[in-house]
């Protein structure tokens, strides 16, 4: 076999990274598009500028959904969307009783920051006084960090959300602005810049993150990965379709393993002080290749996602320790 020339040394390009150099476009494509075989110098390359922000300490989620399907919303990927047939449980939102259980949960599973979910176009000013008034409560119990995801904000609702405690809203951009039409009708890709921007300027932290595996382009995802740095978020939840049975994105089926793995290297290089989460589908696309990816992101969600099974905490727990990582927890 002749001997492969004009490789690209990552590892000298993640040392530059952290020096202050940002990587291109051209040079995000190039990551996607490395050979399987090189996946392995990519992660090592991306874990320089981990490590230099964040060490070995690993972030851990927890979501509650707090309200389940009914929504008129029609994302193509959502099995609580106007158009799926997924057979899931529907219900109101939770009682304030229920959402305070669920920060304790939280704590048990060692997460430090909750994460308050939604379904649903917009919350009704009824919906944000019952989440604002959980928060409050939560707030003066623990230091769990509040993360909220209840749709589509107005500044009023943004606005009574801080004032509340809220440390962080997440309002994904899920997929590319090229890409937006693919996968909802309903509204549109500027909607959802629109809420980010009214969450920064209430004087919430933006999460803001994408759904790979939805048709796009490698071209749109590196357009992803630059539009969040963009957009300032400062947190960005990676999910890896789950193709749910009834939703029009069933049989969506284009990622493997290692395309997953270069999307988290090329995400931390265009990224690199921001928290990267592997989130929903991380168990069925990475699969036994899920350790390899702590060592571009520095957070993932344990437990159960929105509407499908997760991994045991306990396993997560063990993987964590496992890579010689640490869990960064809250307080009990």
């Amino acid at each position: 076999m002749p001997e492969i020339t004009n490789l690209r040394n990552w590892s000298d390009v993640a040392e530059r990274v952290t020096q202050g150099y940002e990587i291109s476009r051209e040079e995000a494509l190039e990551i996607l598009r490395e050979p399987d075989e090189r996946v392995l110098d990519l992660l090592s390359a991306a874990f320089v500028i981990r490590r230099k922000y964040f060490g070995t300490k690993m972030k851990l989620n927890m979501i509650v959904n707090a309200k389940s399907g009914m929504c008129p919303e029609d994302c193509f990927y959502c099995s609580q969307s106007a158009i799926s047939d997924a057979p899931i449980e529907k219900y109101p939102l939770l009682s304030k009783e229920t959402i305070l259980a669920g920060a304790e949960e939280a704590q048990r599973r060692k997460a430090g920051t909750y994460c308050i979910v939604m379904s649903g176009r917009r919350p009704s000013n009824r919906e944000v006084d019952q989440v604002a008034d959980a928060v409050r409560e939560i707030r003066s119990s623990t230091d769990l960090k509040l993360c909220c995801c209840l749709g589509f904000l107005s500044s009023e609702h943004a606005k009574k959300l801080a004032d509340a405690g809220v440390h962080r809203y997440n309002h994904n951009l899920n997929t590319s602005r090229e890409n937006y039409e693919n996968i909802c009708s309903t509204h549109t890709y500027a909607d959802r810049v629109d809420t980010v921007d009214r969450v920064k300027d209430a004087g919430i932290s933006p999460c803001s993150g994408v759904i790979f595996g939805m048709g796009e382009a490698e071209e749109g995802r590196v357009d992803m990965a630059f539009s969040l740095k963009t957009l300032g978020a400062d947190s960005i939840p990676c999910n890896f379709l789950n193709p749910i049975e009834g939703t029009p994105l069933s049989d969506q089926r284009e990622l493997t393993p290692n395309t997953c793995l270069k999307i988290l290297a090329m995400m931390r290089f265009v990224n690199p002080q921001k928290e990267i989460r592997i989130a929903g589908g991380r168990e069925i696309n990475l699969r036994s290749l899920q350790p390899l990816g702590l060592y571009a992101a520095n957070s993932i969600f344990v437990g159960d996602y929105l509407t499908t099974e997760g991994q045991l905490p306990e396993a997560d727990w063990k993987m964590i320790q496992d890579l010689g990582f640490e869990i960064e927890e809250s307080a009990l």
